[in-house]
């Protein structure tokens, strides 16, 4: 009897293991970056203990983590639309961009005296509607040609960055300061600003996890909802039951891309007041992927991972400022990500032993009748 490994499916997830299995890949990624802190000679119960003081401990830190958590809710949630269809739209960082080009352009056009409402309003759905656009130029060609989306998304990302980079470093553009010498973005109205909370954390924060909230009540209690979730199982049973994929495509690559522009407009409304590359250009919308996957597409478990990965990010300076060199501290970083990731494969299936019977050994068949029935032809 032979005994192997084999990758089970499960049924269905208990509650035990969906909480249990990414506290157990989080402790296992501590436990680990601990070793190597420890390899190169540092203490690594110092170390976290400054990561929680620089991320999560008082309201200062807390708004400093939530601040740069905003836009990375909304990168997350822009991933996750998309991948409960089944839909792999990795091209949040270039919609962002889009949308921060957007919105920008709507601040800086508009009149100054225009009340602050209506400029923010303007300002945000500037930002949304680049996004869905930048987002249809993948979307047309998956609905309608069946292109692959991850491919088309991707590169759509460097081009935004180019067209970013070179409105601001390549050129004399209306989004430029012409009044500085070093090539920086004209600054937006103050009517244009987000009103703030506390210190940097500014009501983007609001808006984000209601987005998340409403989106998940969306996806949960209407028709809409369920057809998503049904494409996202099966295609051609989608089609069997008469619901067009390809519309339903482009609906909710609209909302992904929408939502990524959104992060965008509010990144520029209530964080660098102008249209800055190398505040923006920071892979916000590539770690909205890892945050969709690890909170499994639901959009409310979107919020804490975006926190928690944001107190991780936040605290890399703190890291540093130790003495560890910048390249444990973005290793430690990584290798959490990949261990809460890793972790959720664990989350929908199982390993378990199977036994397998080792077949028999095949009978040679008896050569004496042939022999006795050639000896009675003679």
């Amino acid at each position: 009897m032979n005994s192997r490994l084999a990758v089970v499916p499960r049924a269905g997830s208990p509650v035990a293991v969906r909480f249990g299995v990414p506290l157990l890949s989080l402790a296992a990624a501590l436990v680990l970056g601990g070793v190597v802190l420890r390899a190169v000679g540092n203490d690594p119960v110092e170390a976290y203990r400054s990561m929680f003081d620089a991320s999560l401990r008082g309201w200062r830190p807390m708004t400093r983590t939530l601040t740069y958590a905003t836009p990375l809710i909304l990168t997350g949630l822009a991933a996750a639309i998309a991948f409960r269809m089944r839909v792999y739209n990795i091209g949040a960082e270039g919609q962002l961009f889009a949308g921060a080009i957007a919105g920008s352009w709507v601040a800086l056009i508009l009149p100054e005296g225009t009340p602050k409402p209506l400029m923010l309003v303007a300002m945000l759905l500037g930002g949304v509607a680049a996004g869905v656009i930048w987002a249809g130029l993948a979307a047309v060609p998956k609905a309608f040609l069946g292109t692959d989306e991850i491919i088309t998304t991707l590169m759509l990302n460097f081009v935004a960055l180019g067209l970013m980079n070179y409105l601001i470093f390549g050129s004399r553009t209306f989004w430029r300061d012409p009044a500085r010498p070093v090539p920086q973005g004209r600054k937006i109205p103050a009517s244009a600003e987000l009103p703030t909370l506390s210190g940097r954390l500014h009501i983007g924060i609001i808006v984000t996890v209601a987005v998340a909230v409403v989106l998940w009540l969306v996806l949960r209690t209407t028709t809409w909802g369920f057809r998503v979730r049904v494409i996202g199982e099966s295609h051609r049973v989608a089609r069997y039951a008469g619901i067009a994929v390809p519309a339903a495509t482009l609906v909710v690559m609209s909302i992904s891309g929408g939502l990524a522009g959104l992060a965008g407009a509010i990144e520029v409304s209530g964080v660098t007041k102008s249209l800055q590359p190398r505040a923006l250009a920071i892979e916000l919308g590539y770690t909205g992927i890892v945050i969709a996957a690890v909170a499994r597409s639901n959009p409310l478990g979107v919020v804490p991972v975006a926190v928690f990965l944001a107190a991780v990010a936040t605290s890399g300076g703190t890291l540093q400022s130790l003495g560890i060199p910048v390249e444990v501290a973005v290793m430690l970083q990584g290798m959490i990500f990949l261990a809460v990731t890793a972790g959720e494969f664990f989350v929908t299936n199982r390993l378990t032993v199977v036994r397998t019977t080792a077949p028999e050994p095949a009978t040679t068949a008896p050569t004496a009748a042939p022999m006795a029935s050639a000896e009675a032809t003679r």
